[in-house]
C-alpha cells in the first residue's frame, strides 16, 4: 500500500530551490504539487510557458516509487528528460527510436526501482514488454501523468488510437499491486475548450478531480487573421510579415506553421530560394535531424522554422516575437497552443493567420483541406459502424487490428461514440446503445471557422470558447486586428 509521503512546505520549497533555483512557486504550482503529493486526481489547464512540468516533476522526485509521464512526442520527452538528467536526477524515457542497449538499460533501472520519473508514449506504455514490467506487484507506482492532454482529443479518435485506452490503465495496474494501492491520475495541457475538458475527464476516468484552469489571455500577444485572395497573395503576405522581423541585422525568432510534411518542405525551400535561412521540421525527420534544427533555432542560427504541429511542445524559447500560420489549424486548441509559443518573455509578439477567401473560388485550398479531413473522418465513422456487426461482442484489440484494416482506429472511434468500453487496456466489450455521435474533432472544426471569420474581439471569442465567460464579458483587448479596426 502506498504510504502518503507528504513533505512539509519548507521541504517542498527547499527541494524546488535546490533543483530549479527558484525561490517560490507561481500560482497555482504549489496547490497542484500538494494535490499530487496527496495522491488525488487533477485536470490542469495552464497557458504555454506557465511551468506545468515542474508541477508533476517535483512531487515525483519527492516520493519513493515511480511516476509515469505519458507524452505525445519524442522531441518533447527528450527535452524534458535531458534537462532533468543534467541535474543528475533519476529520470529516463522509453520510445521506439531508442537504440536497443539504451532500452535494456532503462528497463533494468525500472526493474530495480531506480527511477522516479519514466517518460513514454501511449503506444510504448501499452507495449507487451513494458506493460509486463509495470504490472510487477513489487513495482510501486505513485501516479500516471498525461502531459499535453489535448492530444487525447486532437489525435485519439484516429491518428493515435492508443490514447483512447488510457482510461483503463490505472484500474488494471492497481489490480496487480498490493491491496489498497493508490495511483493518482493527472492531465496537463495548455489548451482545452469545455468539450475537450469533458472528453479528457471521461476517457481517463478521473475521480473527483481538482480542476485548475488559468485564463489563456495574453495582453502582449496580438492575433490577426488575414484573407489571402489567391495562392500568390498568401505567399506575398507571408513574405511581408517575415520581413518585418527578419532582415539585415534584425533576426527576431519566429515560427511558420503549415499542416503537412510536404507543405513544410516546399515552403521552406521556397523561402530559402528567397534568401532566408530556415529549415523544414516535421515528424518524418529522424531524431538527429530534429535535435539539430531545434538547437539551431534555440541558439539563433536559424531565425525561424517552417514546421508542422510536431514542433514546439516543451521547447522553451522566451523571445519568440512572431508566429505565422500559413495554413489555419483545424482545432482552436492547436491554434492557442501554437500562437502561445510567442512572447513568453512578456514583451509584445504578433500572430498572423492566413486564410483563403470565404467562397473558395479564387483559392480553394483551405476548403479542400477541411473537406478532405471531414470526409476521411466520416468514412472512418461509417467503417466503425459496419465493423460492429463483424467483430465479437468481447475481444482483444490486437486480434481485431490483425484481422481488419485500421481495426484499432475503428475500436477507438466506437469508444468515442459511446459504443464500446475497455475492460482493460487490451480487451474491449461492445455496449448496446443508440449513440451515433460525430467525432469531437468534426464539431470543433466549425468553432475554428467561426473564430477565423468573427468580427468581435478575438480574445473575447477565445475566452468564451475555453469557458472563461465571466472574464470575457466586458473584454475588448484593443490589440487584435478586430479591435484595432
Amino acid at each position: 500500500m502506498n504510504q502518503l509521503e507528504i513533505p512539509s512546505w519548507c521541504q517542498i520549497r527547499a527541494s524546488f530551490k535546490s533543483i530549479w533555483g527558484y525561490e517560490d512557486f507561481r500560482f497555482p504550482q504549489g496547490e497542484i504539487i500538494h494535490n499530487l503529493l496527496a495522491h488525488k486526481d487533477a485536470l490542469i489547464i495552464m497557458p504555454t510557458g506557465g511551468g506545468k512540468s515542474i508541477c508533476f516533476q517535483l512531487p515525483a522526485l519527492l516520493q519513493t516509487g515511480l511516476t509515469l509521464v505519458v507524452s505525445p512526442l519524442v522531441a518533447l520527452m527528450e527535452n524534458q528528460v535531458a534537462e532533468l538528467q543534467q541535474k543528475k536526477l533519476p529520470v529516463a524515457l522509453l520510445h521506439s527510436e531508442l537504440p536497443p542497449w539504451q532500452r535494456r538499460k532503462t528497463l533494468q533501472a525500472l526493474e530495480q526501482q531506480n527511477l522516479r520519473l519514466l517518460y513514454l508514449s501511449p503506444e510504448t506504455l501499452l507495449s507487451p514488454k513494458v506493460w509486463e514490467k509495470l504490472c510487477h506487484p513489487q513495482l510501486k507506482i505513485n501516479a500516471l501523468i498525461l502531459d499535453e492532454a489535448h492530444c487525447l482529443v486532437q489525435w485519439g479518435d484516429t491518428f493515435r488510437p492508443a490514447y483512447r485506452r488510457l482510461g483503463a490503465v490505472r484500474k488494471t495496474l492497481q489490480k496487480s499491486k498490493p491491496p489498497g494501492t493508490k495511483i493518482s491520475l493527472a492531465a496537463f495541457t495548455a489548451t482545452a475548450d469545455l468539450e475537450a475538458q469533458k472528453v479528457i475527464q471521461q476517457v481517463l476516468q478521473l475521480q473527483k478531480p481538482q480542476i485548475y484552469r488559468l485564463n489563456p489571455y495574453r495582453p502582449n500577444l496580438h492575433p490577426k487573421v488575414s484573407i489571402a485572395w489567391t495562392p500568390r497573395s498568401r505567399q506575398q503576405q507571408l513574405l511581408s510579415f517575415i520581413k518585418e522581423f527578419v532582415q539585415g541585422n534584425s533576426q527576431q525568432a519566429g515560427l511558420v506553421y503549415v499542416r503537412t510534411r510536404r507543405d513544410s518542405e516546399e515552403l521552406s525551400t521556397w523561402l530559402q530560394n528567397k534568401g532566408y535561412i530556415t529549415a523544414s521540421y516535421h515528424g518524418g525527420l529522424d531524431a538527429e535531424e530534429r535535435r539539430n534544427i531545434e538547437a539551431k533555432w534555440l541558439n539563433g542560427t536559424i531565425p525561424f522554422v517552417v514546421c508542422t504541429s510536431a514542433f514546439g511542445m516543451g521547447i522553451n524559447k522566451p523571445d519568440v516575437r512572431w508566429v505565422a500560420h500559413y495554413h489555419a489549424p483545424l482545432l482552436l486548441s492547436e491554434y492557442v497552443q501554437e500562437i502561445g509559443r510567442a512572447g513568453r518573455d512578456g514583451k509584445p509578439a504578433r500572430a498572423l493567420t492566413l486564410i483563403s477567401e470565404p467562397t473558395g473560388w479564387l483559392d480553394p485550398e483551405d476548403k479542400q483541406r477541411q473537406k478532405f479531413f471531414s470526409e476521411k473522418m466520416r468514412s472512418q465513422l461509417l467503417s466503425a459502424q459496419k465493423l460492429i456487426k463483424k467483430i465479437p461482442v468481447m475481444g482483444e484489440v490486437n486480434a481485431v487490428a490483425e484481422k481488419f484494416t485500421e481495426g484499432e482506429v475503428v475500436l477507438s472511434l466506437m469508444h468515442s461514440m459511446g459504443k464500446l468500453e475497455w475492460l482493460d487496456p487490451f480487451k474491449y466489450r461492445i455496449k448496446k446503445c443508440n449513440s451515433s455521435g460525430l467525432s469531437t474533432q468534426l464539431n470543433a472544426i466549425g468553432q475554428t471557422n467561426q473564430y477565423l471569420m468573427t468580427k468581435q474581439c478575438r480574445w473575447k471569442f477565445l475566452l468564451n470558447a475555453f469557458g472563461f465567460n465571466e472574464q470575457a464579458q466586458n473584454l475588448r483587448c484593443g490589440h487584435c486586428d478586430n479591435c484595432q479596426r
